[in-house]
């Protein structure tokens, strides 16, 4: 049986030099100290007032960083990205951990051997991959942030009852796939026990596809056709004409919770049409456990629409699922919105390379500046960008007005470095227990 830790190792004091150095912005400080907002010349630059890293993900990668300084000799493995941004996933490599999957993978699960160390990143992991770890006989540092164990104690109790889970999300995310795997009732043997019968799930990306569904409960339809449709997105075994009498909502915590919200609600007038209203209530079930940060970034980006900028930049990992539906809160405002990777997307004036919303490479988008005059733009980033990255856009920014900022970068270095208290390291500890 594999060892299994899901705590920090007490290592605080050790990491947070390099982890304030690798990323930390003391620009940002000073931004949130000014209102969130500089003016310089003919630019104003805005940025949202919730932002970057969540508790979560700040503990996912204080714990990678503790693993690695408290096996200083020992091989260490992550099951795919600690969390979805490029830049700390490399930090992560030139540590010398050892990606078992993903676009970083630089090592198989055959590689693993007693004496190494397995860390499974804050998406968690699917039940298939924890017991080949725990075959391995090496040691499991568990990262999940505990957003996520709850949506996965809700799926259990979902196939505990004979309910079958509907999950918002994207079947091939790590999250998802890690969260339908517990909706089939298997445990990993950590986080619950198992419960002794199958459970079975469809997942749904979008309204759409959760109105197929909605209309199959209503009034049936063509099986086939249905499980071609949702023929990578249902579990083994999934019939549509006997697993659609009893449901449960769950859905990946980092979508778009306005999207989550309506799809329950088609879900659940679906039913009422079918079964009528007192049948309802034991038919069907909802729990909202869209992540807490994820909602308060929407609610930001929200209140940062209503005073309208010109452009919205929107900064994060390309296939990190927040981060993008933050910029499809962007498009759907009408407001030219561009997600970019880092302050080297934003080539010019004229160019800015960025992925569209629903697009899978990055585009060069042509005369992109608001036009002559004062200049608004807006800023926003998903959980899993540091802030650093934060801080060189709005550098960038002011570069290509003209502007110089030096003066105040000044003010940014002269503040103190902010230590974390007992209490807010506690609330980053406790991101890793269900809630």
């Amino acid at each position: 049986m594999a060892e299994y830790h899901r705590k920090y190792f007490g290592l605080k004091k050790e990491v947070a030099p390099v982890l304030e150095l690798t990323y930390a912005s003391k620009l940002v400080d000073l931004l949130r100290l000014k209102g969130y907002q500089i003016s310089a010349g003919n630019l104003t630059v805005r940025l949202a007032k919730e932002f970057g890293f969540c508790v979560g993900v700040e503990r996912a990668i204080q714990m990678a960083y503790e693993t690695r300084r408290k096996y200083p000799n020992r091989r260490i493995f992550i099951t795919t990205e600690i969390i979805h941004n490029a830049y700390v996933n490399k930090q992560l490599q030139e540590m010398g951990i050892v990606f078992l999957t993903g676009q970083y993978r630089n090592g198989t699960f055959e590689d693993i051997q007693k004496d190494d160390v397995v860390i499974l990143p804050a998406f968690g992991a699917s039940v298939d991959e924890i017991e080949l770890i725990k075959k391995k006989g090496a040691f499991i540092v568990d990262s999940t942030c505990g957003a996520v164990v709850s949506v996965w104690n809700n799926v259990y109790k979902y196939a505990k009852d004979d309910f079958t889970s509907i999950i918002h999300g994207k079947y091939a995310h790590e999250e998802t796939i890690a969260t339908a795997s517990r909706a089939t009732g298997r445990s990993d043997g950590f986080t619950a026990e198992a419960i002794g019968k199958t459970g079975k799930y469809v997942i749904v990306r979008d309204m759409d596809e959760a109105k197929y569904v909605c209309d199959y409960i209503v009034q049936g339809g063509d099986r086939g056709a249905f499980m071609k449709k949702f023929a990578p997105a249902t579990s083994q075994g999934f019939d549509p004409d006997i697993d659609l009498g009893k449901i449960g909502v769950a859905n990946q915590t980092t979508m778009l919770s306005s999207e989550t919200l309506a799809i329950q609600g088609a879900l659940r007038a679906a039913f009422v049409l079918k079964y009528g209203e007192e049948d309802t209530r034991h038919r069907f079930r909802s729990i909202d456990t869209i992540c807490s940060a994820t909602q308060d970034r929407q609610d930001a980006m929200e209140d940062l629409l209503k005073n309208r900028p010109q452009v919205m930049i929107v900064i994060g990992g390309y296939n990190s699922s927040n981060t993008g539906h933050l910029a499809e809160m962007g498009i759907e405002n009408k407001l030219a919105t561009f997600h970019i990777d880092d302050a080297a997307c934003i080539l010019s004036k004229s160019q800015i390379r960025h992925q569209p919303v629903g697009g899978k490479e990055e585009v060069v988008t042509e005369n992109w500046w608001p036009p002559n005059g004062p200049a608004v733009i807006g800023v926003t980033a998903g959980a899993s960008t540091p802030n650093n990255k934060i801080g060189d856009i709005f550098v960038r920014l002011f570069e290509l007005e003209g502007e110089d900022i030096g003066p105040l970068l000044e003010e940014a270095a002269a503040l103190p470095t902010v230590e974390l208290t007992d209490e807010e390291h506690a609330k980053i500890e406790n991101a890793g227990d269900p809630h």
